[in-house]
Parts: C-alpha cells; sequence; structure tokens
C-alpha cells in the first residue's frame, strides 16, 4: 500500500508529494546523486533502485507525483533566493543494504592538482636591500 510522503527541493524549497510505499526508508534528500546509488525517474519503478531523481516542478503528468505549491526555507548555495519551482534535480534516497548491513554513501572524490613538482619560498625582497631600496 502506497503513501503519500513530503520532500521540498534543497534548492528553492518547493514541496512535492510522491505516493511510495512503506516499507522504503528514506536516507537524505540532497541537491546531488550520492556516489553509488542508482537514481530512476518518478515515471519509472524507482522502488526497486536506490532512489529517485525529482526535477523541481516537473511530473505533472505523473501518477503518484504532486507539487503542493507550498514553499519551505530552502537558500541554495550557489543562487540564493532562487524562484520556486526552480527547475533543477535534486535526489531522494533511498537506506541502502548490502549483505544484510547498511551502506553509507562515500564521499564525492576530489582531485587537487599540485601546481609545481617543488615547494617553492615564500615571495619578498631580494637581496639585502630590502624593498626597492
Amino acid at each position: 500500500m502506497s503513501h503519500p510522503v513530503r520532500y521540498y527541493c534543497p534548492h528553492c524549497g518547493a514541496v512535492v508529494e510522491l505516493d511510495r510505499e512503506g516499507y522504503l526508508s528514506d536516507k537524505s534528500v540532497t541537491p546531488y546523486p550520492l556516489v553509488g546509488w542508482e537514481y530512476r525517474d518518478p515515471d519509472e519503478a524507482y522502488d526497486v533502485a536506490d532512489g529517485v531523481r525529482l526535477v523541481c516542478g516537473d511530473g505533472a503528468a505523473v501518477d503518484g507525483l504532486r507539487w503542493t505549491g507550498d514553499r519551505m526555507t530552502a537558500d541554495d548555495v550557489a543562487e540564493p533566493g532562487i524562484e520556486s519551482p526552480c527547475g533543477r534535480e535534486f535526489y531522494l534516497s533511498f537506506v541502502r543494504f548490502v549483505e544484510g548491513e547498511e551502506v553509507e554513501p562515500e564521499p564525492d572524490p576530489s582531485h587537487v592538482e599540485i601546481a609545481a613538482a617543488e615547494p617553492h619560498g615564500p615571495r619578498g625582497p631580494e637581496g639585502p636591500g630590502g624593498f626597492g631600496l
């Protein structure tokens, strides 16, 4: 049996109601997908995936999905005060289990580029004359 559950867009705060089965446990709602999670659109069989990819304000013709017209307080980091609905993607992630153990999301890998092979000292006055003397 499905139940309506409400979520809000983390970018603009628009509230969506999604009919979903009660056995699905929510993990999080994020503006980005969790690494290693598989997402489906709300008109697909998302109950066999790890979560649902939602587009803020989109999907009015999808059974079991309704944008309420309500708005929660949310400020997008990149665009504070963004219009609602904003049309941006966000992700509802379900609790995932592997071999009976709950899986925690891994952080997105960050790549750091080092500018030079050898460290350079601080820049300052050259020689005993000081600054331009």
